[in-house]
């Protein structure tokens, strides 16, 4: 009688998190912090060339047109982009990105298209 024994070795890549959350509150602060919950965002300056300004925390509300300081330069929120990817069978969120504009750049622009379209 020959017994055969196998082993197998699954090796799962690490995902990495990036948490933005501070310390644990009673109860009733924490409804107060539901509404000032920080999600990391990938930061992107989109003038040409691309530049990434790395993962920072904003809030989960942040839109188009919100002024932002990063590294004590002023930048304005161009696009908010959320990416889902298809995981067995299911979306799931992969990334949160959020292009930005220096504040002169983005009142340039907007002057420009309003001159664009007067014409």
């Amino acid at each position: 009688m020959a017994m055969v024994a196998s082993t197998s070795i699954v090796y799962h890549k690490p995902r990495l998190a990036v948490v933005c959350r501070k310390k644990d509150r009673p109860d009733r602060e924490l409804e107060r912090e539901k509404k000032d919950h920080k999600c990391p965002f990938k930061v992107v300056e989109i003038t040409p060339p691309p530049r990434c300004l790395g993962v920072r925390c904003f809030p989960t509300n942040i839109h188009c047109g919100e002024s932002v300081t990063i590294e004590g330069q002023a930048y304005t929120v161009s696009a908010v982009t959320h990416r889902y990817q298809l995981r067995k069978g299911r979306y799931e969120p992969s990334e949160k990105r959020l292009d930005v504009l220096s504040t002169g750049r983005y009142i340039l622009n907007l002057y420009f298209e309003s001159l664009l379209d007067k014409s």
